[in-house]
C-alpha cells in the first residue's frame, strides 16, 4: 500500500491472483474515506448525495468516463439526489487494489 491512490492507474487483473483478505481490505479503506466493505468483504461501496437528479446523473457520467479510461467498471445505481457506486474485481470475485484506486478517484470526482 504505497503511494497516493489518485496518482495510480489500474493494472489489468489476470484473474490468477487471490482477492484481498478482509483484513487487507480494511487497511486499504483508510485511504478511501466514506467507503464501506460489503458482501462479506468482497466489494466496496459508497452512497453519494446530490442536490438533484441532474447532479447525480452528471456524477454517474463522470464515473463512467473514468471507468472507461481505466478499464475497470463499477456497478452504479442512482436516482433523484443520490448515486451508489460499488467496486469489485469480477475476475477474482473479490477486491483488488484496483478497486481502492478507483474508489479514491470516485471520491475525487464527487469532491470528497
Amino acid at each position: 500500500m504505497n503511494g497516493d491512490l489518485l496518482s495510480r492507474h489500474c493494472v489489468p487483473c489476470r484473474g490468477d491472483v487471490p482477492p484481498l483478505t478482509e483484513l487487507q481490505a480494511i487497511d486499504w479503506l483508510a485511504q478511501t474515506p466514506g467507503w464501506a466493505l460489503v458482501d462479506e468483504g468482497r466489494r466496496v461501496e459508497r452512497k453519494f448525495g446530490f442536490k438533484d437528479f441532474t447532479q447525480a446523473y452528471e456524477f454517474v457520467a463522470k464515473v463512467s468516463r473514468l471507468a472507461d479510461a481505466e478499464g475497470h467498471h463499477p456497478d452504479i445505481c442512482f436516482g433523484w439526489g443520490w448515486a451508489t457506486v460499488s467496486w469489485k474485481t469480477k475476475k477474482i470475485k473479490g477486491l483488488h487494489e484496483n478497486d481502492f484506486i478507483m474508489a479514491a478517484k470516485t471520491n475525487s470526482l464527487a469532491g470528497s
